[in-house]
This record gives structure tokens, C-alpha cells and sequence, in this order.
């Protein structure tokens, strides 16, 4: 079995606890607007141009040889490190990487993915069996903007939500901080609705950045652009979510 993956990124330290591989695989079914890597929406490889040079973003590699990547950095991770598995959307790939799994989880390898939450529940529920470590997104929150911006279901991301709370995993919620989408006060209100009746063991919030943007114009797509949030935008936000109860943390990515 082959499966697209766009990069393999070694010695990584905010994907996950301990020290991580993190592999991003091809292909998306949301639309974010503040997305960091375009080149992982599509589920094709997708040829561009650098320096006059014919390149490509993503490769298929076997699954067997996936394993192989993941296991040379084995001995870095100690305890709490592993591989975590990112994108795109990881967990469309979750049926067809099942063997590989299986096999990580009798190896003793602690697994990770990040994830939108936006997918079939049988995707869920196979990661659900292997899975240490769940790091979930909270973006727009309003069913019609939901699927508006996002091309997104917000009744299958709180149905999926049901199921991963009750299931007991580890699971940290992140919080990418948009004026225009994320954190409108509309949203921010649903957001705290939605912490107050979860309660992850943690939240992070980070601000957007532009280091996708070589990226956007590899592709000849526009990269949309947004406002700079103050100190005291996000030292509210930060003081919101720490009022009831929820770890909190301002991170970079």
C-alpha cells in the first residue's frame, strides 16, 4: 500500500509531547483560510517551478518504508516522543495506514495526530484504537459559517468530539487566532461554551503567520492576508479561557 506524503520532518518539538516525527500527508477536505500549507489540500502530487526547476510537492512512498523513516529516529524518543501524523487531514489516511499502526503501536511508539476533526466517524474509530495523543482544531463554530468558510460540518466535529472525550484519550485543543474568523465575539461565546463542557486537559492559542507564503506563490495561489493581533487581544483571550478552569498556553507554529 502507497500512500502521498508531502514531508517527513524530523526532531520536532511542538507536534506532540517528548521529541516527535512528524509526517504530513497529501490531501484536506476543508478550505481554511488561514491555512500554512497549501501545498497538502490537494490529494494529488502537484508540480511547480523553483528557479526554473521542475519540482514537485508530495512523493508516494510504500507503507513498509514509512515505517522505516519513522523507526530511524527511534532512539530519540525516549518515554514521551513518537511519531505524530499531520497534513492536511491525516485522518482520511487512517484506513489505508492502519497496517502501519498496528505495527508502530506493538513497537511501543507513541502516536499523535493532529487533526480538524471534520471527518467520518470511521476514520475516528480507527484512530481511536491507536492513537495516544489527539491534537484537535476549534475553528469556526457557527454551522453556517462553518460550512460557508470552511466547507466544513460542525455537527460531525461536535458528534466526533462526543466520541473522543468519552473515550479518555489525551487530548489538547488548539486555537489558531483570527479577528475575522476565529475569534469574533459570536465565535469566542460558542468557543467557551464548548471548553466549558469538554474540558480538555489543555488549550493552545496562536497568532498566524505568513511562512506559507513561498508556498502559496509556488502554486500560483493568493494567500489571504490578516490583521496583527495586540498584546492585549490575545492576553484577553488567554485570561478568558484560564477564568474557567481550562490549562492554557500561547504557543508559536
Amino acid at each position: 500500500m502507497k500512500v502521498i506524503v508531502s514531508n517527513i520532518q524530523r526532531m520536532c518539538f511542538h507536534d506532540g509531547p517528548g521529541i516527535r516525527t512528524t509526517v504530513f500527508f497529501k490531501g484536506c477536505n476543508l478550505k481554511c483560510p488561514w491555512c500554512s500549507n497549501p501545498e497538502n489540500v490537494k490529494f494529488e502530487i502537484e508540480k511547480y517551478i523553483d528557479n526554473n526547476t521542475e519540482k514537485e510537492f508530495g512523493y508516494e512512498i510504500e507503507l513498509k518504508e514509512l515505517e522505516k523513516e519513522i523507526l530511524k529516529d527511534k532512539v530519540y524518543f525516549d518515554k514521551e516522543g513518537g511519531v505524530t501524523f499531520s497534513g492536511g487531514e491525516p485522518l482520511l489516511q487512517f484506513e489505508k495506514i492502519e497496517p502501519l499502526l498496528k505495527n508502530l503501536k506493538e513497537k511501543d511508539i507513541n502516536i499523535c495526530v493532529e487533526t480538524a476533526l471534520m471527518v467520518p466517524e470511521k476514520y475516528l474509530e480507527i484512530a481511536l484504537k491507536y492513537v495516544d495523543e489527539f491534537y484537535v482544531d476549534i475553528k469556526i463554530l457557527d454551522e453556517e459559517m462553518c460550512k460557508k468558510i470552511l466547507n466544513g460540518n460542525i455537527k460531525l466535529y461536535y458528534k466526533n468530539l462526543d466520541k473522543l472525550f468519552l473515550s479518555n484519550k489525551n487530548v489538547t485543543l488548539r486555537l489558531p487566532m483570527s479577528e475575522e474568523y476565529t475569534i469574533t465575539e459570536k465565535n469566542t461565546e460558542k468557543i467557551l461554551e464548548l471548553l466549558e463542557k469538554y474540558k480538555p486537559q489543555k488549550v493552545e492559542i496562536f497568532e498566524l503567520h505568513t511562512l506559507g507564503e513561498k508556498k502559496y506563490k509556488a502554486l500560483n495561489k493568493e494567500m489571504q492576508v490578516f490583521k496583527k493581533l495586540g498584546k492585549d487581544k490575545i492576553d484577553n483571550l488567554y485570561t478568558l479561557i484560564k477564568s474557567i478552569g481550562i490549562n492554557v498556553e500561547v504557543i508559536k507554529i
